[in-house]
């Protein structure tokens, strides 16, 4: 990518670089990272009923059966929504907001004070990051040619 300020192409990406981030291997590898801890998250959470129920029932959800069964289709379905590039700002959208409203759920470090705080806060803006990467795995998806 050219840099129009005179004294600054050393700042443009390298070739090597730009050729690398427009692979599709590399935009599949990122929607599998992105996606990693749903994915994973749904199937502990499917193989292991149970557990997701009173995990759901710990945070105060109620019926945690049913809450259960909302992230599992929720965590498996938008992953592989994102992962499989199709339809993907539904797949991102329901985990971005899924994220969001679970943050607020499990997070709330307004609630707590010195370490625990600091924790939780922590927990909390690397929720808020991982919401913002699914509008760029948006953007970035519609920015791509369809085939």
């Amino acid at each position: 990518m050219a840099i129009g300020l005179p004294g600054l192409q050393w700042l443009a990406t390298p070739a090597i670089v730009a050729h690398v981030l427009d692979n599709p291997a590399t935009l599949l590898l990122t929607r599998i990272c992105m996606t990693l801890p749903f994915w994973v998250g749904g199937l502990v959470k499917l193989l292991d009923w149970q557990g997701g129920v009173v995990e759901m029932g710990k945070t105060g959800l109620r019926p945690a059966w049913a809450f259960n069964l909302a992230v599992v289709i929720v965590e498996l379905g938008g992953s592989a929504l994102v992962i499989a590039d199709r339809v993907t700002w539904l797949g991102a959208g329901a985990l971005g907001c899924f994220t969001f409203l679970s943050t607020f759920i499990a997070h709330r470090f307004w609630e707590l004070t010195g370490e625990a705080r600091a924790t939780e806060l922590n927990s909390f803006l690397e929720h808020a990051t991982i919401c913002a990467g699914f509008v760029f795995v948006v953007v970035v998806g519609l920015r791509q040619p369809r085939s």
